[in-house]
């Protein structure tokens, strides 16, 4: 049987501040918004561009960064895979879908905005990047791999 392989790279800047919440059972969930852009030339050699929102989900230790480190405007490497999930609405009987890009790395590409108060990161100079694994919890600079 041959390999399969389900893997998502995306550089963006985050729509909306994210929203961390908890399952019954403790673990912290965050989800936010992440817009991409493509410019292109049309038909008539005129630019174009065309933006894409990616609805994106944190677990764990990485969701718990996120509501830290994320906020709207941020400019983040997302690494992941895509998630389907379907369900029945509960009013109209109607199959609904939804496709999410599950997080298991991220890089903040620029360092946090001050917005008032003292906002500087204790794992990091401002002027580095920081990259988050789900799971670890731990920060490394390292290159994006493109």
């Amino acid at each position: 049987m041959p390999k399969s392989v389900n893997k998502v790279i995306l550089v963006g800047n985050v729509g909306k501040d994210p929203e961390v919440k908890y399952s019954t059972s403790g673990t912290p969930i965050a989800k936010f918004s992440l817009a991409t852009n493509e410019r292109f030339k049309d038909r008539n050699q005129e630019w174009q561009e065309r933006t894409e929102w990616h609805s994106i989900v944190a677990w764990q230790r990485l969701a718990e960064i996120v509501g830290e480190y994320v906020a709207k405007g941020s400019k983040l490497y997302v690494e992941g895979k895509i998630q389907t999930s379907s369900w029945e609405d509960r009013q109209s009987g109607e199959r609904k879908y939804r496709t999410e890009i599950v997080a298991r790395d991220l890089l903040l590409l620029a360092p946090r905005e001050s917005s008032g108060g003292d906002q500087q990161s204790s794992t990091s100079n401002d002027n580095e990047d920081q990259r988050f694994r789900a799971g670890s919890g731990e920060s490394a600079d390292e290159n994006i791999p493109f």
